[in-house]
């Protein structure tokens, strides 16, 4: 089989394959950003609650309207911004820590969406909320995911700077200035949206992804956060490529395929990455030299 045949003719003679190349494209795009912001921010795993969070909000717009784009996108991104700030006020109101509150919120969403989805539909349609359906984006779906990926880039311009700084030092932005609240609240805004958007691609279970897993591998190659947004945009756009082509030679679920790609350059980045990667830091060290 040569080149052309592996990696190219696919998504040139099938439809299908350009609409789930340009989705998970686009998706890469919005979400690496916000990925490498969580886990600057210490937030991994609030991002993997948020998405199960949406779960509830979107199986409600099944049960009233099927699988409807446009009620599923509403009713996920009004459950996850409600349990988003639910869970901060919650922490700040009572003694458990905000993780807590959040991991209760995602046991909570997972178990009520799941219940909500199989009232009404069956193994399939359960299959399609929890992993998505990159291979059957339509036109609806691809401008969602388009426009989502659009406004975060747009809104991280905007914030970017008091973002970058809450991460490294959050006393000292509240001390000189008033942005670090607008940038915290609209940086969970932009994680909902981002969710959303995986939700309709990867499914509930796999949106965080495409997020965590590029932005953990780009932080082994290095340090510097423009760098890491760009590297962990790369490596998320490259395992979109890899994951749809191993789903379409090997006839794997292509969710699952591209996050386990996602998932070996992390693997691979964590044992040769040359900012932090194991086998740099077992090699013996560098003498100065006179």
């Amino acid at each position: 089989m040569s080149v052309y045949d592996f990696a190219v003719a696919p998504f040139v003679e099938f439809e299908f394959m350009r609409r789930a190349l340009i989705g998970a494209l686009a998706l890469a795009i919005g979400a690496a950003p916000i990925g490498v912001f969580l886990m600057l921010r210490r937030m991994s795993l609030t991002g993997d609650a948020m998405a199960h969070a949406i779960l509830p909000g979107a199986a409600v717009g099944y049960l009233i309207a099927g699988l409807s784009l446009p009620a599923m996108t509403i009713g996920g991104l009004v459950a996850g911004l409600a349990v988003a700030f639910a869970a901060g006020a919650l922490a700040r109101a009572s003694v458990l820590k905000e993780d807590a509150t959040l991991a209760a919120f995602y046991l909570i969403s997972l178990a009520l969406g799941v219940l909500i989805v199989s009232m009404k539909g069956s193994n399939v349609d359960l299959m399609h909320v929890l992993f998505g359906s990159v291979l059957a984006l339509d036109d609806g779906a691809l401008l969602l995911i388009a426009g989502i990926a659009s406004v975060t880039l747009l809104v991280l311009a905007l914030i970017y700077r008091p973002l970058v700084l809450e991460c490294m030092d959050p006393q000292f932005l509240r001390s000189v200035s008033g942005a670090g609240l607008v940038a915290h609240f609209g940086f969970i805004g932009l994680v909902v949206l981002n969710l959303v958007g995986g939700f309709h691609a990867l499914g509930t279970l796999l949106a965080v992804g495409i997020m965590m897993l590029p932005a953990a591998a780009a932080r082994m190659w290095t340090d510097d956060v423009t760098a890491l947004i760009g590297v962990a945009v790369l490596i998320a756009m490259g395992s979109s490529v890899a994951g749809l082509l191993v789903s379409y030679h090997g006839e794997a679920p292509s969710g699952p395929s591209i996050i386990l790609v996602a998932g070996a350059v992390y693997g691979l980045s964590l044992a040769f990455g040359r900012s932090g990667g194991l086998v740099w830091k077992l090699l013996p060290a560098r003498h100065l030299e006179a």
